[in-house]
């Protein structure tokens, strides 16, 4: 029999998001008697949810202090330390990082620690676009080449983040690996019913936004879609399920605007919220390939979305739903063909179920890492 092997997964903070899902996934659906697996992540901020304390109460992790989202010398010494102990204490056979800070400090730590284990890196997106000016995003790429040099596997969760990454420089083609995020199959659930647990209308046209409300998802664009809508006298409410620092202004400005919008803040039952709706909608101006958007589609919603990272991997334009520009106009006309036209909606939303259980499958998700560490 094949003896056990020993992953360490670090991650910089669980915050309620695509990659603590990922993770979390990994840490509950691994064999246990092939795959030991030891958690080691940092703090979330003040206003981000923590997903092991709000969904995933199951799975234990190790916390290192300084290994969450804010840089700051001191505190990244700290957790570099801290991590060079922890891998040296647990003699891992197999290093995965996750998120681009992990990933600078666990394979450095890796490398300091000496202690012969294999990395493996996941990008569940990139820093490439929207997130830093010019110069900044030069040393961010100088650095993903640096250290990918030096990890033996590269994971992207999706097409168009591979390519985008090979198209910098970063990692050799050889050594990346698409494995597609998966998850549960949601619990069967009837829109009326889903309805009527969440107090919402019968008659109503729902269109649904779940994600962070930070700069680089644009919920001011979420808004200005809305303002659109409403303009071109669409009957539609808009669901927001989220929240992020940009949660506050937003809500003032759909209230100051007359917007057809409900906050619903931080929630953990996303399944029952996409049951209940009709659209699916995303503005992002850049993006890994979102598990909100899987979860839509699981829940047989079409789906409004901008074309950028690998939600095309999700979404099949004018299949499945709509790839946009990141421009309201066009979301709203998307929309507009949408909600004008039921046949449609129930067409695009049965086609985008189908290719979720396809490709989007947890089992599958669990197979492709199970299979990669044994091979390592």
């Amino acid at each position: 029999m094949a003896s056990q092997v020993k992953v360490m997964q670090i991650i910089a903070r669980m915050n309620v998001g695509g990659p603590a899902v990922i993770v979390a996934e990994l840490m509950r659906g691994l064999d246990k008697s092939a795959i030991e697996q030891i958690l080691v992540t940092g703090f979330c901020d003040e206003n981000e949810a923590d997903y092991l304390d709000t969904v995933a109460k199951d799975v234990k992790a190790t916390r290192t202090a300084g290994l969450g989202r804010s840089v700051s010398l001191l505190a990244d010494l700290k957790a570099f330390f801290g991590l060079v102990s922890l891998i040296r204490k647990c003699q891992p056979d197999v290093i995965h990082t996750h998120t681009a800070k992990a990933g600078v400090l666990g394979r450095l730590a890796s490398l300091l620690a000496g202690r012969g284990s294999v990395r493996v890196h996941t990008f569940h997106g990139h820093l490439l676009h929207g997130y830093f000016n010019r110069p900044l995003t030069r040393v961010v790429i100088f650095i993903e080449k640096f250290f990918a040099a030096r990890t033996s596997v590269l994971i992207a969760i999706g097409s168009k983040v591979k390519d985008e990454l090979l198209a910098s420089g970063i990692g050799k083609s050889e050594k990346y690996r698409v494995f597609f995020p998966g998850l549960p199959a949601p619990k069967q659930v009837t829109k009326a019913d889903a309805r009527i647990a969440l107090g919402l209308s019968p008659e109503t046209l729902y269109i649904t936004y779940v994600g962070r409300l930070t700069q680089i998802k644009r919920p001011d664009r979420l808004l200005d879609v809305a303002k659109e809508c409403g303009k071109r006298g669409l009957d539609l409410h808009f669901l927001v399920a989220g929240e992020g620092e940009l949660f506050s202004t937003s809500k003032e400005r759909a209230a100051r605007e007359g917007l057809n919008m409900t906050f619903l803040g931080w929630r953990s039952d996303i399944s029952q919220i996409f049951a209940a709706s009709d659209i699916a909608i995303l503005t992002s101006d850049n993006e890994g390939i979102p598990l909100t958007l899987i979860q839509a589609a699981q829940a047989g919603l079409p789906i409004v979305a901008t074309s950028v990272g690998s939600i095309s991997d999700i979404v099949i334009d004018q299949s499945t739903g709509y790839l946009t520009a990141r421009n309201a106009n066009e979301m709203a006309d998307a929309i507009e063909k949408l909600v004008r036209d039921a046949q449609l909606r129930k067409i695009m939303g049965e086609a985008g179920k189908v290719r979720a259980s396809q490709y989007f499958s947890l089992d599958r998700m669990i197979k492709d890492h199970i299979d990669l560490y044994r091979s390592l």
